[in-house]
């Protein structure tokens, strides 16, 4: 992967200039490379990882993956079913894998009831889904290649003899 595409990727904060003087290249060539990835399709959105155990509402959505076992259509493959599924304003990514499943998707809800109605009234009826296995995340130690974890202090109680 080019050397600018890895720099944005861990942090897209990172200024053409300083990309710039880490790579000891041409200010104005790292912003002509940088909007050409943007044109086409290379670079599609710059994304900030939020750690939501901070923020913690009520209000919170729920997340999980759904590993789905499909059959695939004839000519077609997985693409159209996958094509589908991601259609769904509830599917937040929908991966091709290997192994017992064929699908995985990751779905985002107002809470386990939310998720749990999409599964069984809009995924499992779908033409084509031999089976579903729906996994809830509880909650998340690293996101995006950053640890999530922040250092709680002790609150146990000392005691002594």
């Amino acid at each position: 992967m080019d050397e600018i595409l890895e720099i944005l990727e861990k942090d897209a904060r990172v200024t053409p200039e300083e990309i710039a003087g880490m790579l000891k290249k041409n200010i104005s060539k790292v912003k002509q490379t940088i909007k050409k990835y943007e044109k086409e399709g290379v670079i599609l959105r710059y994304n900030t990882v939020i750690n939501k155990e901070l923020i913690r509402s009520e209000d919170e959505e729920v997340r999980a993956l759904i590993e789905v076992n499909i059959v695939p259509q004839k000519d077609l493959g997985f693409d159209k079913i996958a094509e589908r599924i991601y259609s769904f304003p509830e599917v937040a990514s929908c991966y091709l894998i290997s192994g017992t499943y064929d699908l995985l998707v990751v779905v985002e809800g107002k809470n386990i009831h939310t998720v749990s109605k999409f599964v069984a009234e809009k995924l499992s009826c779908m033409e084509n889904i031999r089976g579903t296995v729906t996994h809830f995340l509880l909650k998340k130690y690293k996101e995006g290649g950053v640890v999530l974890k922040r250092r709680e202090e002790n609150k146990r109680i000392a005691i002594s003899y």
